[in-house]
């Protein structure tokens, strides 16, 4: 019978004791044991010479390792770890090498050593990839929101994030004591005079870019259209639409939030800006094949001007002003506008299609209307 794992050692034992009584052929027996001549004549020479304790297995760990990680790479490894203690193998592998250290073992490797030291969690865990999208250029798409607030020592904070789509780089990190239309403004003035201004901004339906009223435009979207920014908000439910500024969110709360307490709006600027550097410059991304968001940012060419010169539309506009009753007339008909437009000029452009008009303020579509679907205005 073949040697069991179960009781290799007593089969052993009984192999060696019946050998001795060479009641049968040697071979004869390793064939009963299930066992080759060269298996049998190695046991009994351990037992001649070691007794009943060579029977038991020998670690099969060699003496010399020579592919064994070096000790003092060990602990540059877990002190980066420690430093950076949300970071698995990958991201520690490149950051060393950033930093120039050489022969630096694979992620896979650094993984090992972090478990044999108890430094992985289960938030490491692999996740199944999914399918990523980016915009081809920096600044042709910024992400907008605000983070969900939390309790300082006194009061809360309010932390409003924009990040560009297409390399990930954290262009705004404001520690806003509300959700109002002037504090997120004056973020976002600070925000363009550094980086430039981006060809479009996206956001949720949420205040203060959102508007759950009969219009979508809030004064802060009509002033982002009034720098030259197309703005769109995402579906409602579907917070994917924002997935790459959901994702910092989610890196923030474990490497930022979740460690921290924070005794004032200054006290959170200093910890927010300190993060937002490494976050940037520092951090490896995986969507960015390991390299920082820094390594794929660039400004935009568009400055921010602090006077906008008056949009002028084209010769087809048919031009209106949107009145205190937040309507325009148009071929007498009342087209409600909304009431972030009201006292601006917006402008009526025909389609091909009869009677169907878009409705643009400056260079963006606000609204479609059929006047065949409408019913005149009455005095």
């Amino acid at each position: 019978m073949p040697w069991e794992e179960v009781n290799t050692v007593d089969l052993r034992r009984e192999f060696v004791i019946l050998a001795a009584h060479k009641r049968c052929t040697f071979d004869e027996l390793c064939r009963r044991y299930n066992i080759s001549r060269k298996t049998g004549y190695k046991w009994l020479k351990r037992y001649h010479q070691h007794g009943l304790d060579g029977l038991n297995d020998y670690s099969r760990r060699p003496l010399h390792q020579p592919t064994k990680t070096p000790s003092a790479v060990e602990q540059i490894i877990l002190t980066c770890r420690e430093q950076y203690p949300d970071w698995g193998g990958r991201k520690l592998k490149r950051v060393l090498e950033n930093q120039g250290y050489l022969n630096i073992p694979s992620p896979s490797t650094i993984t090992s050593i972090l478990r044999r030291h108890h430094c992985l969690n289960k938030e490491h865990a692999s996740q199944a990839a999914f399918i990523r999208f980016e915009h081809p250029y920096p600044n042709d798409l910024w992400q907008m929101d605000f983070k969900g607030h939390f309790a300082m020592a006194r009061r809360r904070c309010h932390p409003l994030t924009v990040l560009d789509d297409h390399s990930r780089y954290s262009l705004c990190l404001k520690a806003c004591p509300n959700e109002q239309t002037q504090t997120v403004q004056d973020a976002l003035i600070a925000v363009f005079e550094r980086y430039g201004l981006p060809r479009r901004m996206t956001m949720d339906n949420g205040s203060p870019w959102g508007s759950a009223g009969n219009s979508r435009f809030t004064q802060l979207t009509v002033w982002l259209i009034e720098q030259g920014i197309r703005t769109s908000h995402s579906a409602p439910y579907h917070p994917q639409t924002q997935g790459k500024d959901e994702r910092f969110h989610r890196t923030m709360k474990a490497e930022l939030l979740g460690r921290r307490q924070f005794d004032n709006l200054a006290h959170c600027q200093t910890g927010f800006d300190t993060w937002r550097a490494q976050y940037n410059t520092v951090r490896p991304h995986e969507a960015l094949d390991m390299d920082t968001p820094a390594m794929h940012y660039a400004p935009s060419s568009q400055s921010y001007q602090t006077s906008k010169r008056p949009y002028e539309y084209g010769v087809n506009d048919q031009v209106r002003k949107v009145g205190r009753n937040l309507v325009a007339y148009f071929k007498g008909y009342e087209v409600f506008v909304g009431e972030a437009f009201m006292g601006r000029y917006v402008s009526f452009r025909p389609t091909l299609t009869d009677g169907k008009y878009e409705l643009y303020y400056c260079h963006q579509q606000i609204g479609t209307i059929k006047l065949n679907k409408m019913k005149k205005r009455t005095y």
